[in-house]
């Protein structure tokens, strides 16, 4: 019987950025649902963690960015960034909050972090500039000098007199090309550091001495100055697709670093040795915003069978003894402790062109030939196996559930991520169809029972592998997918409008009738479209314009196609109100039960 209902599915909060204050006596976290965002406070004293924020709302992060709020060095208060734009300073427990900048509505102030005398607050406004703001009141001034198209998380170094922050310049996103750029407070010195690859969180230690993440070695490796602190084929980080990404945190005494590990899309919290680079595994599961001091460190933690949760860890203990660790708060809606979770298996698929491919399965308790192909946004992205309502929800529905790790997908190396360039809407589409041929044959699923999912990259994936493989699924559902590259570049929001420019070719001047943009795109092959089609878009998606699923809705209808459009009022790139989130689901399962054999 299944007991996995939608509205579990959708129920609960998400929980992001927990930060320890300098002492560590105290914990704040982001917390978010369908009524709203607040920070939360725990005080560590046995009481339930209490709400700290009222008004302003804070503007919360997802998952494992951030750049929501800091700290005080005094540990009294913390600076957040609210739904005003502005950055707002709240004493702590409580106390009357102090609007700080002068930026916000149509700016946005993010990614705070307090000078380490307390006497100013350096951030970014509209990921583009870095911007100094004196405490308690003072004019603002604006540090950087406008030679990055993206400025983030700005960070100034322990002796209080430098702040460095991560800068790139398209048509480059962050993880192709990114630098280093760094001032003076008193303006005497600016410059930049160009590694080989992309670099990310740079920080330094007491000493001076940088710390951050760089992919020179070709993994997204922990680095100390100018070596890898811990070399291994494995990521330490995931893409910037935001700010206040935290994947390490140094201990209080500088003797080791926390730091996660992504191992073929399983998680891992890890603590490396400086002095020795012995590298020991604390836990299992993906962690992210790590935050230590005092004796604890703090974390996101989640997993498969673990729904996401605010955890801390007690460092204190002997050397070869495991840290105990302490569950703080808990996102997902409570039951899911009871269900028959599973962990997935990493499964390798020697792809049409000889090259490895990876993908995770999800089995089913009963084999039924039903299949269900999940294609992760992005492109430059991954599904890690975090707590995904989504999958057990299918799973328990009697679906094999494979989760698809194309080329192009980040955690298995910078080649690996970078094998898609110039090449998107061909060699995910190859590598999408190869695992899934690879599912029949091991008998995970049959062509009539197999259904393809995926969202914005992910659908469009899912429509190239529609079009391309004639019988190879009985259905597909996608949501906001992409079906227009030319469309996407000139309407994208800025983050994003130059993305395609290495992912299918330099943007054209003019709207192509021939070549990659065109050929690619969805819109243009709608009528070779022969399985059932279900699609889901928002009336605002600021990252692709909801015309473009209309646009091929009327296309594949045209041709004869059977397909479903529903348009969600008011809805972005992703449902956020429950009604339609819960209309989606049910949507889904009727539509899939009409369709699938």
């Amino acid at each position: 019987m299944v007991t996995i209902s939608p509205e579990r599915c959708i129920g609960g909060s998400e929980l992001t950025e927990p930060r320890l204050s300098p002492d560590g006596s105290l914990l704040v976290y982001a917390k978010s649902s369908a009524g709203g965002a607040v920070l939360v406070l725990s005080a560590f004293d046995g009481a339930p963690p209490r709400q700290l924020t009222t008004y302003p709302a804070p503007r919360t992060g997802r998952g494992p960015g951030g750049g929501c709020f800091c700290w005080t060095p005094d540990s009294t208060a913390i600076v957040y960034t609210a739904g005003d734009g502005n950055l707002w300073r709240l004493p702590v427990p409580g106390g009357q909050v102090q609007r700080l900048t002068d930026h916000g509505p149509d700016r946005v102030a993010q990614a705070p972090m307090t000078t380490p005398s307390g006497d100013g607050v350096v951030h970014v406004v509209d990921q583009r500039e870095v911007w100094l703001q004196p405490l308690p009141t003072g004019p603002a001034r604006r540090l950087d000098d406008g030679s990055a198209d993206f400025c983030f998380d700005p960070f100034v170094t322990p002796c209080g007199s430098e702040v460095l922050w991560q800068a790139w310049n398209v048509p480059d996103m962050a993880w192709d090309a990114s630098r280093v750029q760094r001032v003076t407070l008193d303006g005497s010195l600016r410059d930049e550091f160009r590694p080989t690859g992309a670099i990310q969180q740079r920080r330094a230690m007491p000493d001076g001495v940088a710390i951050c993440v760089r992919d020179d070695t070709g993994w997204n490796n922990l680095w100390l100055g100018d070596a890898p602190l811990v070399d291994e084929p494995f990521e330490h980080a995931g893409p910037t697709w935001g700010p206040g990404q935290r994947s390490f945190a140094v201990s209080p005494d500088a003797t080791e670093v926390a730091f996660t590990r992504n191992e073929a899309g399983f998680g891992r919290l890890c603590v490396v040795e400086i002095a020795t680079g012995v590298v020991r595994e604390i836990a299992r599961g993906v962690h992210g915003q790590l935050s230590w001091h005092g004796t604890r460190l703090a974390a996101i933690r989640t997993g498969a069978r673990t729904p996401t949760q605010i955890v801390v860890y007690d460092t204190s203990s002997p050397a070869g003894e495991a840290w105990t660790r302490e569950v703080i708060d808990i996102g997902p809606a409570s039951g899911w402790e009871a269900e028959a979770l599973v962990e997935p298996e990493l499964v390798e698929v020697t792809a049409r062109d000889g090259a490895t491919v990876f993908a995770r399965l999800y089995r089913a308790d009963e084999q039924t030939g039903q299949l269900m192909c999940f294609v992760h946004g992005g492109p430059t992205d991954q599904w890690q196996v975090t707590f995904m309502p989504r999958v057990a929800y299918w799973r328990a529905q009697g679906f094999n559930v494979v989760v698809v790790d194309h080329r192009g997908s980040t955690g298995h190396g910078r080649a690996y991520q970078q094998a898609m360039n110039g090449r998107w809407g061909e060699l995910d589409v190859a590598d999408t169809s190869d695992v899934v041929a690879h599912a029949h044959a091991a008998g995970w699923g049959v062509p009539a029972r197999t259904v393809l999912i995926g969202g914005s990259a992910g659908g469009f994936t899912v429509l190239g592998v529609l079009a391309a493989d004639d019988g190879l699924a009985a259905a597909g559902v996608v949501s906001y997918p992409v079906t227009d590259l030319y469309d996407l570049a000139e309407r994208s929001h800025r983050f994003e409008r130059h993305y395609t420019h290495h992912l299918v070719a330099p943007i054209p001047a003019s709207r192509p009738t021939h070549g990659p943009y065109a050929d690619r795109s969805p819109v243009t092959f709608a009528a070779r479209i022969r399985a059932a089609l279900q699609m889901f878009h928002g009336d605002s998606d600021p990252v692709v314009p909801v015309g473009q699923s209309r646009v091929m809705a009327t296309r594949v209808a045209e041709a004869g196609g059977i397909v479903a459009l529903t348009v969600y009022e008011g809805e972005g790139h992703g449902f956020r109100r429950p009604e339609n989130q819960l209309d989606e689901y049910r949507r889904t399962g009727t539509f899939i039960a009409d369709h699938v054999g």
